[in-house]
């Protein structure tokens, strides 16, 4: 608990500061039929209710694909898709591979409403890997080395929390159960709600971080205008944002372990 609270007396010693902004890919920026074919793949891929991030790493594998064919993409033979997973096996993970491949498949029933005749064509190796655990020291040495308040803030959070980096960036006002002493993680993987213990400690970082922007929605609004705008902000901080911080600030410190780089933990600390 005393670890807790200097973790917390540090998280409140700089200002608000801005950040970058991400913008997304216009479809009519590419030449037709492939324009016209992707912007009904986003379409579809909304449609069907997926997750924001399936629909992004869906939409990515098309540009991807796209781009190596030079858009055109209405008749590709066994041997090209062959010869392109070869060579994207070469520079990607086995997990960048197969989002490209479910793109493609999605892409081929729901846009061209063809079936798909290749499911053996690719069969990544089943592993099943534990993370490491980030220790409350470790979890400190990032907090000292973050230098923008609503990440350190973000960082704490989602270890004292145990969240990962898209349920933390999605918590709202409106989540927090000051009362109860819990928090509703809504819409997490699996689309299922779930409640997790709110520590004191959580509590009051995120009371003291919210009366700095007082968003009247969201906990970590962005940043592009600033402490004055965070008020009217309309979406989250940016994720991609967030990994890249992390990822600095875990070089920095010289962390070794192997944790993915979407959150800071992946156990509560004993409160």
């Amino acid at each position: 608990m005393r670890r807790l609270w200097r973790m917390w007396a540090f998280c409140f010693h700089e200002e608000y500061p801005m950040s970058e902004f991400v913008s997304g890919i216009d479809p009519a920026s590419y030449p037709e039929p492939f324009a016209s074919l992707y912007r009904r793949h986003l379409q579809h891929l909304q449609l069907q209710g997926l997750r924001p991030k399936t629909i992004e790493a869906y939409a990515r594998a098309m540009r991807r694909i796209g781009q190596h064919f030079d858009y055109q993409v209405l008749a590709l033979s066994a041997a090209q898709l062959t010869d392109y997973f070869t060579q994207l096996k070469a520079s990607h993970s086995w997990s960048g591979v197969k989002l490209d491949l479910y793109g493609l498949k999605f892409f081929t029933e729901h846009v061209l409403q063809q079936p798909w005749s290749m499911p053996s064509f690719i069969r990544p190796p089943k592993t099943r890997r534990l993370p490491d655990i980030v220790s409350i020291s470790q979890v400190q040495a990032i907090l000292d080395h973050t230098r923008v308040l609503s990440y350190r803030v973000l960082f704490f959070t989602l270890y004292s929390l145990g969240l990962r980096l898209g349920e933390g960036l999605a918590l709202t006002v409106a989540d927090i159960d000051a009362d109860r002493m819990r928090v509703q993680v809504r819409n997490a993987k699996g689309n299922r709600d779930r409640l997790v213990p709110l520590p004191e400690t959580t509590l009051a970082v995120l009371r003291s971080f919210w009366a700095l922007h007082r968003h009247p929605k969201l906990l970590f609004p962005n940043r592009l205008a600033g402490l004055a705008g965070a008020r009217r902000a309309n979406s989250p901080l940016d994720r991609g944002g967030v990994q890249r911080t992390l990822a600095k600030v875990v070089a920095q410190i010289g962390l070794k372990k192997r944790f993915p780089l979407t959150a800071c933990a992946t156990a509560t600390p004993r409160t």
